[in-house]
């Protein structure tokens, strides 16, 4: 028998009447009319009803189902009470596996039905087909509000925040070649992701996936995710993490250390690993300086913490407006960290109000809404965002906008990519990134290096399959059902999700039925809210886990004060941004920063 829905429920107490009665208004209102067609007040007013929803019905613990051989845990001393440990553990102190490198994937859906699809449906329609005809960049369609950075720190975010491992090629997935493709190897083999190796039997629940990063937003992807990483960074000496003397990253030559090893590694994902490992160090510099006595791992930890709340405040409060620009998730967004009350006020006087809508999240007080926390499947699933990436990289001097150099994508990945961002100026690199733009996150916008993605070992795979294939592995039902679950209306038919007449020939040859059409496919095809970088259905889930991310963690919540990031270290989350970030780092840049209201938008060219 498979588990029931009310088995997983969550502990969250139910809410009273009048709660309920403004969810269900603001569903209704959303259902007739959607929350982006309304005056901002009343778009901000639904958006709140939609989110309560989502945390009442889309939290579910994949930890009930049994487990065994966990991983060990550190003993618990008073350390962790004050800083972040290496592997995320004791975030929590009285659940301290609670979002550690190692935990389980949640889900937000109901268990019952994230059970995987198998047979012949699993492979229907082929996710090779479904590649070619459906994602296959035909031309750049650029994202023109954005710039190239957005691009880089989405990537950036999702290395700190979840991974499944390599995979499994001994029960490598084979999708099928058509004569006319020509992929460079006998045959396309895409790897399983690795089973759960905690789970103890029980063939009723449906597969469970542990992350291999730490859960929560504590800047692994510069920091790493076990004390081993954390020392190969760090270089003893005040609190900092080892730069060359041009500023770089020194990257360990061990190939089992190297990051240029490891699939993903790319020059724009360098790029901002050593900006921000710089920041550290010049938090170190500004600790120090307040704090003479401070050995090196005091001072290591206290900026570990400021500059893993300064990143979060730059997701949240610049990144996510820039790629939803929609004037009511501007406020929203900006709201989830300083509430409506407003960033001055904020600043000036702190929280006026224990109420999150009014002061923000951030300094409040930690609530995991009756749920463990931990990342999802489905959050996962709605962050394959490659079609953001270009193939072709025109590398620009920032003093009059000359080309330098051009690559493409693969000069850029791997240990190509590493020598690049060694035999570059990074002020020539930041500066071409930030005028230029990604690419769009729609159909037929993937790109083709991407399709023929050569890993450092030399063999080829295609990630966009990949990234088809992996929703149905990992139990995330296809679009219409998904939609469904996050309390949308379904489409009823293809021309619901696209206008362009050609565009639902080919959805309906190859899927058919419109319940066919799987998740990835769906969201890159439907029409989006005025200013979306990403589709409505995806934003469901970022309305949850967005919040989410930051009411779980005590150290963006209860100890997000001076005593425990010092004054010092407060006073820079609070006065910072990511125009700061650049400038102090990259000072020639201000000409092309100068008026830029958000710094993930096109800058000015140095051009007359």
């Amino acid at each position: 028998m498979r588990i029931a829905e009310e088995s997983t429920t969550n502990a969250k107490p139910r809410p009273g009447w009048l709660v309920r009665g403004f969810n269900a208004a603001a569903q209704a209102v959303d259902h007739r009319i959607g929350w982006d067609k309304l005056p901002k007040p009343l778009g901000l007013l639904v958006l709140i009803g939609l989110r309560n929803i989502l945390r009442q019905k889309n939290l579910y613990d994949t930890n009930v189902a049994a487990s065994k051989d966990l991983p060990p845990i550190n003993p618990y001393t008073s350390a962790v009470l004050t800083a972040r440990t290496s592997d995320g553990t004791f975030n929590d102190v009285r659940q301290p596996r609670m979002g550690m490198t190692g935990a389980r994937f949640g889900r937000n859906i109901p268990l019952n039905k994230a059970w995987p699809e198998t047979g012949e449906q699993f492979m229907t329609p082929d996710p090779r087909a479904v590649s070619r005809r459906l994602l296959a960049r035909t031309q750049f369609i650029p994202a023109t509000s954005l710039n190239m950075l957005a691009a880089t720190w989405i990537q950036f975010m999702v290395k700190d925040w979840f991974s499944h491992g390599t995979g499994d090629l001994s029960r490598a997935y084979k999708p099928r070649l058509e004569p006319d493709d020509n992929w460079p190897e006998p045959e396309l083999l895409i790897p399983a992701t690795l089973p759960d190796p905690t789970r103890d039997g029980d063939a009723n629940f449906p597969p469970t996936f542990v992350n291999q990063k730490t859960a929560w937003w504590d800047g692994s992807s510069i920091y790493g995710d076990s004390l081993e990483q954390q020392k190969t960074l760090r270089s003893g000496d005040h609190g900092k993490i080892k730069v060359s003397a041009t500023g770089l990253v020194i990257l360990p030559d061990d190939p089992r250390l190297d990051p240029a090893q490891v699939p993903g590694f790319w020059t724009g994902l360098a790029m901002m690993g050593t900006l921000f490992c710089q920041e550290h160090n010049s938090v170190c510099d500004a600790l120090a300086a307040e704090n003479p006595t401070w050995d090196d791992e005091e001072l290591f930890q206290r900026a570990r913490l400021v500059v893993t709340a300064l990143v979060a405040k730059i997701h949240t409060v610049e990144w996510t407006p820039a790629i939803i620009s929609h004037p009511t998730t501007v406020t929203a967004l900006r709201a989830n960290w300083y509430g409506i009350a407003g960033q001055k006020l904020h600043d000036t006087l702190g929280r006026i109000s224990s109420n999150e809508i009014i002061s923000g999240i951030s300094g409040g007080t930690v609530d995991h809404f009756g749920v463990a926390y931990s990342l999802t499947e489905e959050f996962s699933i709605v962050y394959r965002m490659h079609p953001l990436i270009p193939d072709d990289y025109d590398i620009r001097n920032w003093r009059d906008d000359e080309v330098e150099a051009r690559y493409n994508l693969r000069d850029l990945t791997g240990p190509g990519g590493k020598a690049v961002l060694v035999n570059t100026d990074l002020a020539n690199l930041f500066y071409t990134f930030g005028t230029s733009h990604p690419g769009a996150i729609v159909l037929q916008n993937y790109p083709k290096y991407l399709q023929e993605f050569q890993r450092p070992d030399g063999t080829y795979t295609d990630l966009a399959a990949t990234d088809v294939l992996r929703t149905r592995e990992l139990g995330v039902p296809r679009y219409n059902e998904f939609r469904r679950l996050l309390h949308l209306k379904p489409a009823k038919d293809f021309a619901d999700l696209t206008d362009n007449a050609a565009m639902q020939a080919t959805l309906r040859e190859l899927y058919g039925d419109i319940e066919q059409v799987d998740t990835i496919v769906g969201m890159f095809a439907e029409k989006r809210p005025e200013g979306f970088g990403f589709s409505d259905t995806a934003f469901r889930i970022f309305i949850l886990m967005a919040s989410r991310r930051l009411n779980s963690d005590r150290f963006f919540t209860d100890d997000l004060t001076p005593e425990v990031y010092s004054p010092a270290g407060y006073r820079w989350v609070v006065e910072n941004g990511m125009t700061s970030v650049l400038l102090r780092h990259f000072p020639q840049l201000r000409a092309s920063l100068r008026g830029s209201a958000n710094p993930f938008a096109p800058w000015l060219k140095a051009t007359a």
